[in-house]
């Protein structure tokens, strides 16, 4: 299965368990129209509220392996015991449509996609602090067997691979921290080679 040629931008939001990706991501698509979400293919439980198809594809480890077999992820990857993959046909959902996309991958998922789209912008979440971000986790581990030292540790590494990342955001809130991909995704809307092919149309240049 091919990718099909790119329409939208492509934005690769990563960040540290427990930051809030999830939930800023939702805030920023309710917020702007012509954002699409490429849905991750995943073998751990659902968590209270998530939806398949939805929030994630929820597989058995038996038909992820089938797929990687097939070739059918542009990406994947072990996180925490549990595999987690995007779909080729996933992307080409949202990038038929001409929409913006938005992906939301590990440090690992983000260097293979701005491999194969070079193109593409990075976003790096980080939490206020580590403490803060600790006192997170627990609150929301709804995980059995969550080892919140061995994420800590997971996260520090996390963190010091937001410089190859092309913006950083803060989320002290959620809601600024929503506001600031917006406004990164407003901007990359203006840049001149995406707005040229417009004013080419209107002005006849």
């Amino acid at each position: 299965m091919e990718i099909c040629p790119k329409k939208g931008q492509i934005f690769v939001i990563t960040a540290p368990s427990g930051t809030g990706k999830t939930t800023i991501i939702d805030i920023v698509r309710k917020n702007i129209g012509g954002v699409g979400y490429c849905i991750s293919h995943t073998t751990r439980r659902p968590r209270k509220g998530e939806v398949n198809g939805l929030h994630y594809y929820f597989v058995d480890r038996a038909e992820f392996e089938r797929m990687i077999e097939a070739h059918e992820f542009v990406e994947w990857a072990l996180v925490y015991d549990q595999l987690y993959g995007t779909s080729i046909s996933s992307i080409n959902r949202e990038l038929f449509s001409a929409k913006d996309l938005l992906m939301d991958l590990d440090i690992q998922g983000a260097k293979e996609i701005k491999r194969r789209f070079p193109e593409c912008r990075s976003i790096f979440i980080l939490p206020p602090s580590m403490e803060i971000l600790k006192e997170r986790l627990k609150k929301r581990s709804t995980d059995k067997g969550v080892d919140i030292d061995l994420r800590m540790k997971e996260a520090v590494e996390e963190i010091q691979g937001c410089r190859d990342y092309d913006f950083i955001v803060l989320n002290d809130d959620l809601n600024q921290a929503a506001r600031e991909i917006e406004a990164i995704i407003i901007a990359q809307r203006s840049y001149r080679e995406r707005r040229l092919p417009l004013v080419q149309r209107l002005f006849h240049l």
